[in-house]
């Protein structure tokens, strides 16, 4: 039987076909830089890509990827290789095909191809033909070699996939995979849904189309399911990563294990994949385990397109988003320290990155964000929030007030945070811009913070604007509201209280507490009147640095209320006030930690050396 011909037989057995895992990460294991040109080691090393496509093999891969995938004119280019394509691309194929004849195993070769590394127009200079005459390049070369199909895969412009397959058609009758990659919320990087990109690749010609790399199984799982219900008709490939990466000790680490990928090849099958494999991350003993998996299978397991999800309840198209790590974490009881930091006045971040740093190996979950705190010009803290989670790793809050935005720009401003993966949304009414730095700038308001929390959480989470008009997709926002555990008049503070938990209020950031007796009869007084708390709570911690920084608190900050002891605890300790302040919060905390989910620390004048010791104090004694 002709490779093409077994390719295709391949495609319609009931069991998916299975392909390797990645080359990229195979490298890395064995010492090579990511900064490096993988590809060149066609040439340079040859033995380490023969062993590594041989470990595949072993492990029972079917399908074969050359490592190919950044070999085009552009990307080549970075490492002054790009009059090379051509005998690099043949190499690959050459050298690959050798060690499929001495596996005597039936195994085809796939050329992989990758994006151009460069911007189409219009979101780049690099025009459709230019695009075109770079894939007919590599392809060629591939083609000429002896590759049995063409892979484009880690698409994120569905342009730029219909160039390289138009390339592939010209050069000749081969089999055609076409593979795209998704953000987190189940997007390409340009915005197209799974069902959007099945169309236009089925529609492109490809013979298999499907999804790779993105997040991990389980959310490829959710895409199969959207692009077979687009076109139920299509052949699909899906090769997932091994999870979201992260960076540990200077080598980049996945966490899904071989097991769990074996677990989801019935699954990937079942969803009617197929050709399975593996993207980032994944390596030999992924595929063992696919492979074990789908040969343990006592009969077909492909189902019919349908609306049914895993668990047998209908599936809607639009998939619920993973919820944010504080969402995951308040739901599983874990005990949340979350940390406020207030934006720069200026434009220099590296102060600012450090001690989120700092919080964050003391054991921080998530850092706050202030906007304009006191009404004080401040960067935005979209920005803020953005670079914390890129720089450092760590989730934030962006608080949100209401004052000085209209509803246009309330609506602007929450989906351009949503853009920036910043989905913590804490809404406060904010502070009166008369007493800050400008004081005749507008104050005026639409919303107040309960308003604010529907719109958010039932109509841009529904996927509709305050008018009810389509924005495309729905946000997926967690939203925290403020609460005063210590309040003056209590009765009204519940009253608030109720009507933010009725709009869809997630949790709530409360005002400093220092008498916790006080907070619990609130707690019990608002369960006796409404029933059980619907949301959790994080509970204030200001800790107090000296006995004028306390005197100041209670006297003039609304809604904080310092216990006279407390206040002569902290004069009477002197120059090691500080840390009398660190040792009350501490004991604070063990006070109330039966009754709230946890806790929203305020480092007073910035020291946040002392919230790291108040949480390492946390850790230790969870």
């Amino acid at each position: 039987m002709a490779d093409k011909e077994l390719f295709q037989h391949w495609l319609e057995r009931k069991n998916p076909v299975l392909a390797d895992g990645a080359m990229g990460t195979m490298l890395h294991v064995k010492g090579i830089s990511l900064e490096t040109c993988f590809d060149e080691y066609n040439l340079i090393q040859p033995a380490i890509i023969a062993e590594i496509h041989r470990e595949y093999i072993d492990a029972g891969a079917e399908l074969i990827e050359t490592n190919t995938f950044g070999a085009n004119r552009y990307k080549l280019a970075v490492h002054g290789l790009e009059d090379r394509v051509a005998e690099i691309n043949a190499a690959a194929v050459q050298l690959a095909r050798r060690v499929i004849e001495a596996s005597f195993k039936e195994v085809l070769l796939t050329g992989s191809v990758g994006p151009l590394g460069v911007h189409m127009a219009p979101f780049g200079r690099v025009k459709p033909e230019q695009a075109y005459q770079a894939f007919h390049e590599q392809i060629e070369a591939l083609v000429e070699a002896g590759v049995d199909v063409v892979l484009i895969e880690t698409h994120n412009d569905l342009e730029e996939v219909h160039q390289a397959i138009r390339a592939a058609k010209d050069i000749g009758d081969v089999p055609i995979i076409a593979s795209v990659t998704y953000t987190r919320d189940d997007r390409t990087l340009l915005g197209d849904r799974p069902t959007q990109a099945a169309r236009r690749l089925a529609g492109y010609g490809a013979d298999v189309i499907g999804a790779n790399c993105s997040s991990g199984p389980a959310q490829l799982l959710r895409i199969l399911r959207q692009m077979r219900r687009a076109v139920p008709e299509a052949h699909f490939c899906v090769m997932p990563n091994a999870g979201w990466p992260e960076r540990v000790s200077g080598r980049i680490m996945y966490p899904a294990t071989a097991d769990y990928f074996g677990d989801y090849a019935r699954a990937f099958c079942e969803a009617g994949a197929s050709i399975i494999g593996g993207c980032c991350g994944t390596t030999p003993e992924h595929i063992a385990a696919m492979r074990s998996a789908l040969d343990s299978m006592e009969s077909p397991c492909i189902e019919s397109p349908s609306s049914t999800g895993a668990d047998g309840k209908p599936e809607t198209a639009m998939a619920s988003p993973e919820p944010t790590e504080l969402a995951s974490k308040l739901a599983s009881q874990h005990f949340v320290i979350s940390v406020e930091m207030d934006p720069p006045r200026g434009f220099s971040t590296h102060k600012l990155l450090a001690s989120a740093s700092l919080l964050a190996e003391a054991g921080a979950d998530v850092i706050n964000v202030a906007d304009s705190p006191m009404a004080r010009m401040r960067m935005s803290p979209w920005a803020v929030c953005n670079l914390i989670q890129r720089e450092v790793g760590i989730e934030s809050v962006l608080h949100f007030p209401t004052r000085g935005r209209n509803l246009l720009r309330v609506q602007g401003d929450l989906l351009a945070a949503h853009a920036l993966d910043v989905r913590n949304i804490f809404v406060v009414l904010g502070d009166p811009t008369a007493i800050g730095d400008y004081p005749e700038a507008m104050d005026d308001y639409d919303l107040v913070p309960s308003g604010l929390i529907k719109l958010i959480k039932q109509e841009l989470n529904s996927g509709v604007d305050h008018t009810g008009a389509d924005i495309g997709e729905a946000t997926s926002f967690f939203v925290g509201c403020a609460l005063n555990l210590c309040a003056q008049d209590p009765e009204r503070e519940m009253r608030m209280l109720r009507k933010k938990i009725d709009a869809g209020a997630d949790f709530a950031l409360t005002q400093p507490v220092y008498e916790p007796e006080l907070a619990q009869v609130f707690i019990e007084a608002y369960e006796k009147q409404y029933g059980p708390l619907e949301l959790s709570l994080l509970v204030g911690v200001l800790p107090l640095y000296g006995s004028r920084h306390a005197a100041f608190l209670h006297n003039e900050v609304p809604g904080i209320q310092i216990p006279e002891p407390i206040r002569r605890q902290i004069a009477d300790a002197g120059d090691r006030a500080p840390q009398e302040g660190v040792r009350l919060a501490v004991e604070l905390l063990e006070s109330l930690s039966a009754i709230v989910q946890g806790v929203y620390l305020m480092p007073p004048f910035h020291r946040y050396d002392l919230a790291a010791d108040i949480i390492e104090a946390i850790r230790q004694s969870e």
